[in-house]
């Protein structure tokens, strides 16, 4: 883990930094199931829809892929394919902290037909590159759920952990972020977004850090059962 993170080290600034640029990708609204890539059909799709609202950065937005290939489309794929009556909105933003996250967190929520069964919550990642203060990304965090909490939604919060090259001052604040804000608020937590392609060039783009499309379904396969525990916990509420 230490050596696949000092690889990650190298490229990850200018990776997501390029993210932040991004201005193309502004994610993929209203996310529709794709029988394409590594997720096949399994059981009927039955019961009530499940709308999941993705809030995130370019790591939802789906930077440098095509629009079907975005976690929040594989991840519908993958939740229907398991029978789960699922509907997930892409609110992925490249370049977004987790101060952009909180800024349009309000009319995102607003602009849903209705209130969402679950959100996911991926942000902190560009925080984490520019440096910002630990205190400020914590605190954006802890806003934006306090306010998904308020209005008694469930929520996936996806932690990211920061490369050894930040420091082990600032790696141990910010790492311990997303454990303990999701146990306060009660939020399932993925403890880390991206372990499935890390050390993994063949899932990764060329900036090392971005998911392939082989890349976006193995992160699905390694988070789509807390996105399944959250809604199961959610049912009938």
């Amino acid at each position: 883990m230490v050596r696949a993170w000092a690889r990650f080290a190298v490229v990850v600034g200018a990776a997501l930094l390029l993210a932040a640029c991004g201005s193309g990708d502004k994610g993929n609204t209203g996310a529709a199931a794709s029988g394409a890539g590594g997720i096949s059909a399994g059981a009927p799709v039955a019961g009530p829809e499940r709308r999941v609202l993705a809030l995130g950065d370019s790591l939802f937005a789906g930077y440098g892929l095509a629009s079907g290939q975005a976690y929040p489309v594989r991840l519908e794929a993958a939740l229907r394919a398991k029978g789960l009556n699922a509907r997930v909105s892409n609110a992925g933003v490249s370049g977004d902290t987790t101060a952009d996250g909180l800024a349009r967190l309000q009319f995102t929520l607003s602009s849903q037909q209705r209130p969402p069964d679950l959100v996911l919550v991926c942000l902190g990642g560009n925080d984490m590159l520019r440096g910002l203060p630990v205190a400020q990304t914590r605190a954006n965090l802890d806003s934006i759920l306090t306010a998904l909490e308020q209005r008694h939604l469930r929520v996936v919060l996806m932690g990211m952990l920061a490369p050894p090259n930040m420091g082990p001052e600032y790696a141990h604040a910010f790492d311990a972020i997303y454990p303990q804000l999701a146990k306060r608020h009660h939020a399932v937590l993925v403890p880390f977004f991206l372990q499935a392609v890390i050390g993994r060039d063949d899932l990764r783009l060329a900036d090392h850090l971005h998911p392939t499309p082989a890349g976006v379904d193995a992160i699905v396969a390694a988070t789509d059962g807390a996105v399944v525990s959250a809604l199961g916990a959610g049912a009938g509420r």
